[in-house]
């Protein structure tokens, strides 16, 4: 029998009645003899710890910085244990014995595992092997724990209860145990489970103490005080029934006629309170699993009928809202997503999350779920996918299996669990006439669009009213925290050193993970990192700012190597470098550029490409309703961009000095009018010998072979791009195109397309925001008549009404008042100074001086706060 067991109230509860008194039943004890194990307080240890610790603190269940570093000073210790009991009197610092003992350590979750992992890592020259073991780390690394460290090597343990009962190591000697651990609780105002930090028991404490004294003499550290531990820490475990839902059993008792639920849970070793049982009773009936006639006056409120619902909910393996998800899934045509949904979630996750690969594991969930954001949904697109490969024939071979998994960071064993009752769910529910039909509409190409948004609609059913909605964010408050730069782009990093510039390829190194980094604008103690976008992809929240913002959550430390500021002022000579500390500079890796900012209109920074409020253009890419590219067909800039083609045509070009990558800015050729010339282009994706480009001064795309692709003169990357990005202002996707489409109906795309797509195009400018003209669009229906296509787009059912963004309204505040002037003079005027000239200069000497070392080698550490980004926290519960 397990240690954690309350023996006594087992032998309580099967008492027998013998001459008038309860006996109760007989204990029988059979102990091993295993080494002798030594315990101690925080109060034995306060001579490896010299800042006081404070009572008051320690009695919170949490994890203080102060606890982490006697844990650490414990086993920096244990060298010295451990020659004290070899006998070895001449061992020293330099000289390891050939065996050193084990370390195993509790902790409450993954969150402390990794910080916990993060500090013994950076202890240098201490020749520790540290292993995490976590329920959600790979089986591969969980069976890391059971190897043999290398010769002179202390294995270090980092795990969670998991290791309390489940795993046993044979060589631990050493127990650090900090008496936390995570309960499952249930919420009793919305029935919400959830894992909460709490002080373990002491029959929990006492079998984690039993891992040591295996193999020999054992040592247990408990990080909390003697008396806290004889007069706070709970016996024993707080019993399942007393903090789950009770909805499984009450069904079970109601399938099984046993009576009233009330008067049989009374019965049991550890009853429920009345109050939880009448609670979770009319829970069944809300969620329609109890009947409710409310015709009968002598109707126990606190009891009811099966109804069918409820008597399938019985049947199955799984709890009240999975089994309701699978019924309405049976209801609206989409069973076989909610049985995949059901199976995944009864069990552990299958996705993968390595230690210290979580953010290549997020990838992967993030790609699966598509736009969704949705961790059902991608689970049901992986599982879905592993299906597929299967039944090709792809995963024949076992080894062909478990590489598909690394390479998806998928957990195969798990996944095959999840079949398996997933195949058992399907059985059970077919006792109730409930099939998975295979078929599909062959010739409906919105049918993957529809049938997400009911199975949206069917978890929301499901699981009403523990889900997460995105909330509107506080537009004003986050235009002002990332200082009017674009939300679905950027990330916010705090704490920046002065000079922060100098470091900007150390930055951009940090989220290369992420993905590519456009241009770094350094303002002060904040540095704002801009990632690359498709121009060809609809407007959305890039997954490189998710990832920037996940790094923020899984506490990745983002550490920088600089200079002191007074040191780099008294090294750099050329001029009065101090005055740089306030500058606003902008690191521009797709022009490879580092140049002063001035402050400017935040709103309007396309400005000079907008010399009127109406432009006649034509349109060369649409990307989808309503946002397309175009280009100005006016003389003036007809004029600009012939001269700008004849110019590069003329010179003799050079071929790329390094491998084409996206976001690179090249020359690439493209015929018009029968005839070849190179235009300024954008390398969207590499594929084989060719790439896609998107030529950045008309807006429209082509694949171009690889060797045809030519070095850009630097001249030529100081004109602005010519290309113009549009955006139907006021408008916004009807109910209908958002269920037939991810955003757009396919007919509304087609409509579009119909409508602008080969003829001059008359537009209104209303606003500009990140670099997009948010415009009204007019084409011409005959004579003189045009036609505004937001109208049409509404008048057909396609679009609907909408209110324009913050930042919107405000650019078209400051438009109406440029253009009620001379805008070119207020363009022109914001443009030079000869106060920007001189900061270039001095940012030339300074990076001059950092490259070429003369300020020799950073002696110091700049730990950075974020990434934030404040659009992506308005979620809500």
């Amino acid at each position: 029998m397990s240690a954690t067991i309350n023996c006594k109230e087992f032998a309580d509860y099967f008492a027998v009645p013998v001459q008038n008194k309860m006996n109760p039943a007989y204990i029988f004890e059979v102990e091993g003899k295993p080494y002798s194990i030594e315990e101690y307080y925080l109060n034995d240890l306060e001579h490896i710890y010299h800042s006081a610790l404070s009572p008051h603190l320690l009695e919170e269940p949490v994890i203080t910085k102060d606890i982490y570093d006697v844990a650490i000073a414990l086993i920096q210790m244990f060298d010295d244990l451990d020659m004290k009991e070899s006998g070895n009197k001449t061992w020293s610092g330099a000289q390891f014995v050939s065996e050193r003992s084990s370390v195993l350590v509790f902790l409450p979750g993954l969150g402390e595992i990794n910080y916990m992992h993060e500090l013994l890592t950076n202890m240098v020259h201490k020749r520790l092997q540290v292993y995490p073991l976590h329920s959600s780390v790979t089986l591969e690394e969980q069976n890391n724990v059971f190897l043999s460290p290398v010769p002179g090597y202390r294995k270090v343990i980092l795990s969670t209860n998991i290791a309390e009962s489940s795993v046993t190591v044979p060589d631990v000697k050493y127990v650090i145990d900090f008496c936390l651990t995570r309960t499952l609780v249930c919420d009793e105002d919305t029935n919400y489970q959830s894992l909460r930090l709490s002080w373990a028991s002491k029959t929990s404490c006492n079998q984690r103490k039993g891992r040591a004294g295996r193999v020999s003499k054992g040592y247990c550290y408990r990080l909390i005080h003697k008396d806290f531990w004889e007069r706070s820490i709970p016996d024993h475990v707080v019993p399942e029934m007393l903090r789950c839902p009770l909805g499984s059993t009450i069904l079970k008792v109601k399938l099984l006629g046993m009576g009233e639920p009330r008067a049989l849970l009374a019965t049991a070793l550890s009853p429920p309170s009345l109050s939880d049982i009448e609670r979770t009773i009319l829970l069944l009936k809300e969620v329609g699993a109890l009947a409710v006639s409310g015709q009968r006056e002598d109707e126990n409120p606190h009891d009811g009928e099966l109804t069918f619902l409820g008597r399938v909910l019985a049947q199955l393996p799984v709890n009240q809202q999975l089994g309701k998800l699978i019924v309405l899934g049976h209801v609206f045509g989409c069973l076989d997503e909610c049985l995949i949904i059901a199976a995944a979630l009864s069990l552990k996750n299958f996705f993968a999350m390595p230690f210290r690969q979580h953010l290549d594991g997020y990838r992967n969930k993030v790609n699966f779920s598509g736009s969704s954001k949705s961790d059902c949904l991608a689970l049901v697109e992986a599982f879905k996918t592993w299906q597929a490969c299967r039944q090709r024939g792809e995963l024949r071979h076992p080894k062909d299996e478990l590489d598909w998994g690394r390479l998806n960071y998928i957990q195969i064993k798990r996944i095959r669990e999840v079949a398996e009752l997933y195949e058992e769910l399907k059985n059970r529910i077919s006792q109730f006439n409930m099939y998975v039909d295979p078929r599909r509409p062959i010739l409906d190409q919105e049918y993957p669009h529809k049938q997400r948004f009911i199975l949206q609609v069917v978890l929301a059913g499901a699981f009403y009213p523990n889900y997460f909605t995105f909330g509107q964010p506080d537009e004003e408050m986050a235009v002002r925290e990332l200082a009017g730069k674009d939300p679905k782009t950027t990330i916010v990093l705090k704490h920046i050193p002065p000079y922060g510039f100098l470091y900007y390829k150390q930055l951009q190194s940090l989220f290369r993970q992420c993905g590519q980094v456009k241009s770094i604008v350094f303002d002060g103690t904040k540095a704002f990192v801009e990632f690359s976008r498709n121009p060809t992809e609809r407007f959305k929240t890039l997954p490189a700012v998710y990832m920037a913002v996940k790094m923020s959550q899984l506490k990745v430390s983002l550490e920088l190597s600089v200079h002191a500021a007074e040191e780099i002022e008294g090294k750099v000579q050329g001029g009065p470098v101090s005055k740089l500390r306030n500058t606003r500079v902008n690191v521009d890796f797709q022009k490879q550029t580092v140049d002063p900012m001035q402050v400017s209109f935040s709103t309007l920074d396309r400005s000079q490409t907008v010399a009127d409020l109406l432009l006649t253009i034509d349109v060369t890419e649409v990307v989808e309703v309503g946002h397309f590219w175009g280009y100005r067909t006016d003389e003036k800039s007809a004029e600009l961009l012939r001269k700008l083609t004849a110019e590069m045509n003329q010179l003799e070009l050079a071929p790329l000095p390094t491998h084409p990558h996206p976001d690179l800015v090249c020359l690439a050729p493209f015929a018009d009018f029968d005839k070849e010339n190179y235009f300024r282009a954008q390398i969207l994706y590499v594929s084989g010998n060719s790439a896609e480009v998107f030529f950045v001064d008309y807006g429209n795309r082509s694949h171009v072979d690889l060797r045809l692709l030519m070095e850009i003169p630097c001249q030529f990357l100081e004109l602005p791009f010519q290309a113009l990005e549009f955006k139907i202002c006021k408008m916004r996707p009807s109910a209908k195109s958002l269920v037939c489409g991810e955003h757009w109906s396919s007919g509304a795309s087609g409509r579009f397309a119909s409508l602008v797509s080969g003829r001059a195009l008359l537009v209104k400018v209303f606003s500009v925001v990140h670099s997009v003209l948010h415009v009204d669009v007019y084409r011409y229906s005959g004579a003189q008549d045009v036609v505004n296509i937001r109208d049409v787009l509404i008048r057909e059912g396609h679009a609907e009404l909408a209110e324009e963004s913050y930042e919107s309204k405000q650019s078209h505040e400051v438009l109406k008042g440029l253009f009620s002037k001379s805008v070119e003079n207020v363009v022109d005027g914001s443009v030079s100074s000869s106060g920007k000239d001189d900061e270039k200069h001095l940012i030339r000497i300074l990076l001059e001086s950092f490259s070429s070392n003369r300020l020799g080698a950073p002696n110091c550490k700049a730990v950075l706060h974020g990434p934030f980004n404040p659009y992506e926290l308005s979620v809500t519960v």
